[in-house]
């Protein structure tokens, strides 16, 4: 049998060409999840239109979607890169399937980027959609949108280190409660909604180092004060996300 009877040349795809089939597919299987798209997209929206409309919590001067448009956008952020990722990546876990893809072609860095880039592309989706209720709101944004990508994208990092470590390490039925609740703490207490300033000054200088806190008041700095680049917040953001794809990296079981 010649070298040339099969054509093409049977063999591994690019690795490149495999992450972008890969990410695909996560971004499918992320937007078919009724679920996910509940935590994703319709509470996001729900929350920025009710407290938008609904004077509910005082947000300060100015108009209140002023307030909650870039919290909500950090959100977003979390409950794509951290909730959903950590349950979607804990139940793969639980049946088999990240141990299957790891014997496959693709390398186990590759899925993990594929993961990352499907997040990315949702993140694109939600903040497109938010951002259209928002200005529909009257919101008026401000800032360079260099400025909100950097934050985006580092917490976008933070974030998906601590749901990639919570999926590697816990049980996905104990993921599943613990990112849920997570959730929902970082709602109440991480700047999304209600001031931080709302708080006792000793709690609030523990709320400010968590990053969904970080994420929100430096968008919040960018996108209300047309401020440049916050970089305390940005620097909290960096330390959970080496912190966070390190811990994981080392400690992630496939099985």
């Amino acid at each position: 049998m010649s070298a040339g009877t099969f054509a093409p040349r049977p063999g591994a795809a690019p690795v490149s060409r495999m992450i972008l089939a890969q990410t695909a597919l996560e971004t499918r299987m992320l937007l078919r999840n009724g679920e996910q798209l509940l935590l994703t997209v319709i509470i996001p929206a729900l929350l920025l239109v009710l407290f938008s409309a609904v004077d509910i919590v005082d947000t300060g001067a100015g108009k209140p979607v002023d307030f909650l448009a870039p919290g909500v956008l950090a959100l977003a952020v979390m409950s794509t890169a951290f909730t959903g990722q950590a349950i979607a990546t804990g139940f793969d876990r639980r049946y088999g399937v990240l141990k299957r893809l790891g014997a496959s072609p693709l390398p186990r860095w590759a899925l993990m980027a594929a993961k990352t880039l499907s997040v990315l592309v949702t993140e694109v989706l939600q903040i497109a959609l938010l951002t259209v209720i928002a200005l529909a709101l009257g919101w008026s944004p401000q800032g360079n949108p260099l400025s909100v990508a950097a934050l985006v994208l580092l917490g976008t990092a933070a974030f998906s280190g601590l749901g990639l470590l919570m999926a590697g390490t816990l049980k996905a039925e104990a993921t599943l409660a613990a990112a849920n609740l997570v959730f929902l703490l970082l709602l109440v207490g991480g700047g999304v909604i209600v001031p931080l300033d709302k708080f006792p000054d000793s709690v609030r200088s523990l709320l400010e180092l968590l990053p969904i806190s970080a994420l929100s008041d430096g968008l919040r700095e960018v996108l209300r004060h047309g401020a440049a680049l916050p970089w305390g917040d940005a620097a909290v953001l960096a330390a959970w996300a080496v912190l966070g794809l390190g811990a994981a990296a080392r400690l992630f079981r496939w099985e």
